[in-house]
C-alpha cells in the first residue's frame, strides 16, 4: 500500500449513515463504497468517523422552512440546500450503517448538532466555528488525510477542501465515494476541490 508514512497519515470516513443508503436522503449506490472503505481502513492507525447528528427542526430540513427539498435559501452564514429530514439525533437513519467495520477508529466527529447551523465539513461549521478535528490531527502530527464517504460533492468535498486549506496533503479516494449529483454539483465539487489542491486517487492504487 503506497501509504508513505502510517504515523503522520489518517484516514477520514464520512457520513457513512443509514439515510444516506437506504433511508430519506439515500444517494444511488452508496453501499458499494462500504466494503472498500472497510478494506482501506485496516491500513490505516489512524480512523476518525464523521456523522450528521441533527436536532429535530433542524435549518437544514425543508420541512423546517415549509418549502420544496432541493431549494435554497439565505441563512447567516449564506445559502443553506434544505433537504428532506435526516440524520436526526437518536433515530435509526443517524446510525452508521452496520456493515460499516472500522471499530479501531479513535473519533467520531458529530456534525450539524446546532439547530440554527448546518456543517458538511468535518473540520469547520458552516457558521466558521472549528469541530476541533484540525486540533486532534495536529496533537497527533496528522499531515497527511485521506477523505472516504458520502457524499463526493457535499460533505466529502467540504470536508477535503478543508483539510486542504488548513495546510493537510488531502486525496479524495474516488471509488470509495458516492455523489448525489444535483445540478452540475460533482462537477463543481471537483473543480472546488482541485482549485484548493486537493488530490484524487482510487483504492487500487492504495491496495496492493
Amino acid at each position: 500500500m503506497t501509504i508513505i508514512n502510517q504515523s503522520s497519515t489518517a484516514l477520514i470516513v464520512v457520513d457513512v449513515q443509514n439515510d444516506f443508503i437506504t433511508g430519506s436522503l439515500a444517494v444511488a449506490n452508496a453501499k458499494s463504497i462500504i466494503a472498500p472503505i472497510n478494506e482501506l481502513a485496516k491500513h490505516f492507525e489512524q480512523v476518525i468517523i464523521t456523522q450528521d447528528y441533527h436536532p429535530h427542526g433542524h435549518i437544514s430540513f425543508a420541512s423546517t422552512h415549509q418549502q420544496e427539498v432541493l431549494t435554497q435559501i439565505d441563512v447567516d452564514y449564506g445559502k443553506q440546500m434544505l433537504w428532506a429530514n435526516h440524520c436526526v439525533q437518536g433515530e435509526f437513519g443517524a446510525n452508521l450503517d452496520d456493515a460499516l467495520d472500522v471499530m479501531h477508529a479513535k473519533l467520531i466527529i458529530r456534525k450539524g448538532c446546532r439547530q440554527a447551523v448546518d456543517s458538511y465539513s468535518a473540520f469547520i461549521e458552516a457558521d466558521g466555528l472549528p469541530t476541533g478535528l484540525d486540533g486532534y490531527l495536529r496533537q497527533l502530527g496528522i499531515d497527511t488525510v485521506y477523505v472516504v464517504g458520502i457524499a463526493t460533492d457535499y460533505c466529502v468535498a467540504w470536508t477535503a477542501i478543508d483539510a486542504a486549506k488548513l495546510g493537510y496533503d488531502c486525496m479524495v479516494v474516488l471509488d470509495a465515494t458516492v455523489a448525489i449529483d444535483h445540478h452540475d454539483s460533482l462537477a463543481n465539487a471537483m473543480m472546488a476541490m482541485k482549485q484548493a489542491g486537493v488530490s484524487f486517487v482510487n483504492c487500487g492504487q492504495l491496495l496492493d
